[in-house]
Order: structure tokens, then sequence, then C-alpha cells
């Protein structure tokens, strides 16, 4: 028997499996609002006096404690993360801790998680300071804001506070007197369509016009609602268009709650209410179609003095939701004051 030795004196080929490696080609799962989250100042949509003002602080090096308040989406955490990263480079990983005050707000997170990092040493180059960011800080406890409010009088010369918020009231005003605060608005519907159309292009994303459409009239000026609206009908339909978006998203359609706007300008109190009465057996809430109503009608092509009457009565009829009379028979008598204001003014 010849032995694989004597084979290779001999120079025989030798028998070689085939190679079963392949090249793995690496899929990025993340959900949009995480791929495509801006990683520089230059990247953030919107708010742009604020991003100017930030860029002046970190050129300087020496930036003051801030709060970044506004409503949801906008980008407060993504800037101050911006912010961080400019300042601090590769160390940035070591010198920056990031909380959710929603979840840890007790008084334990500020006595232990905070003021250890802040005692904790990092080598950093000269004026740079540790950054300690605290999102939702608008739910912590009044206890843990007064706990913290010691903490950032003594670690001021080490590290410095940004705390992004919701509603800048909830905060002590111990506090907002030691912070900077920068004052976020919600991004124009054009701002979120260019950022959309550029997502679109970037994933293949097969659209049509009234479906983008539909996602900035369901994302109200919140980015991170956009993409996602924008993801989870790709995935679920392979197609954007306004039927598909108002599926995924499900709130009262804008066209059913428009014709019943019309039918009011029109004072047919009947077509309106069969309309009103199909959105609450779908399920809507009242607030739901109320929110609805309120932004058709800012929209709506009638006359503006007729329109300041209409968003009146849709003002009244949310603050007695909002109180608790949210039945159908309130939202049947929001329809009948708007059929009466529009025959009154037709007069």
């Amino acid at each position: 028997m010849v032995s694989e030795n004597d084979r290779k004196d001999a120079g025989e080929p030798m028998d070689v499996e085939p190679s079963t490696s392949k090249s793995t080609v690496v899929v990025d799962n993340r959900p949009w609002i995480e791929r495509y989250r801006p990683l520089y100042f230059s990247d953030i949509v919107g708010n742009d006096e604020i991003i100017k003002r930030l860029k002046e602080f970190a050129d300087v090096g020496n930036v003051p404690n801030i709060i970044m308040a506004g409503p949801p989406g906008v980008g407060k955490t993504t800037t101050i993360l911006c912010l961080a990263r400019q300042l601090l480079g590769a160390a940035m990983k070591d010198a920056v801790l990031e909380l959710n005050a929603s979840s840890d707000r007790g008084i334990d997170v500020v006595r232990n998680k905070i003021k250890m990092f802040a005692q904790q040493k990092v080598t950093l180059g000269p004026g740079k300071h540790k950054i300690i960011i605290l999102d939702e800080a608008d739910s912590m406890t009044e206890g843990a804001q007064q706990a913290l409010r010691r903490t950032m009088e003594l670690y001021s010369s080490t590290t410095r506070f940004a705390l992004a918020c919701n509603n800048s009231e909830k905060i002590i005003e111990a506090i907002q007197s030691r912070c900077a605060m920068l004052r976020c608005a919600k991004l124009t519907d054009a701002q979120v369509l260019a950022k959309i159309l550029e997502v679109c292009e970037k994933e293949q994303v097969s659209y049509t016009d009234d479906g983008l459409e539909a996602i900035v009239f369901t994302a109200q000026g919140d980015m991170r609602q956009a993409l996602n609206n924008l993801q989870s009908t790709f995935n679920g339909f392979g197609h954007v268009n306004s039927e598909n978006v108002f599926k995924v998203c499900d709130e009262p359609h804008p066209v059913l709650v428009k014709d019943m706007l019309n039918q009011c300008v029109s004072g047919d109190i009947a077509k309106a209410y069969k309309i009103m009465s199909h959105l609450w057996k779908l399920g809507y809430a009242a607030e739901d179609i109320i929110s609805n109503i309120f932004r058709v009608c800012k929209g709506h092509q009638m006359d503006k003095m007729l329109q300041l009457d209409f968003v009146q009565e849709i003002g009244k009829t949310h603050m007695s939701i909002v109180q608790g009379t949210n039945s159908l028979l309130q939202m049947s008598g929001l329809l009948a004051r708007l059929c009466d204001r529009a025959k009154a003014y037709q007069k």
C-alpha cells in the first residue's frame, strides 16, 4: 500500500478537498433611525441656530452645562452626542456617560452611577471635560434633581452635564440656572421630506408621492417617527403609498376627515355624521380623531374667517375630550356646531 508520503515523493497528485469557505456578506440589520443617525453637526437636519451655537462652543472647547428642550424626534440627544464626539474624539468612549433618566431616575442613580463617574480620573487634553448625558431628564424625581444640582457644583472643574428633555418646566430652577438653555423646534415638513427622499434613494425604496406625503403627515415634525413609519411600511408591503402608510400608522385617514369637513362647510350634518360614525366604529379614540381634524383643518382650502371659527370650535372640543368627555355624542356636537358656523357665515 502506497503511503501519502510516498505519493508526495513520487510527485503524484494528491486528493485535495474543495474549499468550502464563502465570502460572507455583512448585512446591516439595524433600524433605519440608528443607521442614519447623524454623527457630525453637518449631518443634522433643522435647528440651524442651535447647531451654529454648539459649533462655537466646540471650537472654543469650554462647553457649559446645557439643557436641550423640545418635542420628540428633533435630534436633541443626537446633537449632544455630536458635540461630545467633536470635543472628545477618540476619548469619547471613556469620557462620556449616557443615561436615560426615564428609567434611571431615582436619587440612588445620582449618588452611585453619576457621582462615581464624575469622580473617575480620565486622561484628557487641556480644556477637555468628561460629559454626562441625561436623556429624558424631566422624568427625574425632584429629590434626584436636588442631588444632581449638588453633584454639578462639586465636579464642575472636571465634568459637564448635558440634559435632554421634552418639558423644561419639570427641571428645577436650581439646575436651569446652572445651564445654558437650548430650545429645539419641530422640524418642518420640507426638512422631513428631504431626509426621507435621501433614505429612499439609499435603500432603494419603491414609493409614490402620496405615500411620502402620508409619511410626512403622520410624522408631524418627528424625524424618528418618519423613519420608523417609512421602514415599517416598506418592510411590510414592499411599496410606500398612502394606503399602506395608513395601514401601518393606523390613524384616521385625512381624506375621510377632509370629506367630513367639506360636508360641514356645506352644512350637511347627516353626511358629516355618517363619516364620524364610521371612524368611531373603526375604533379610533376621540383624541386621535380630534387631532387629525385639527391638522386637516389647518391646511383646508376654506375661507380664512370660517377656518378660524372652525379651529376655535375644534379647540373647545379638544379641551372637553382631555377633561374626560370623550364620547361620540361630544364629537357629534362638534359637527353640529361646525355646520351651524358654516351656515351663519353663508348668510
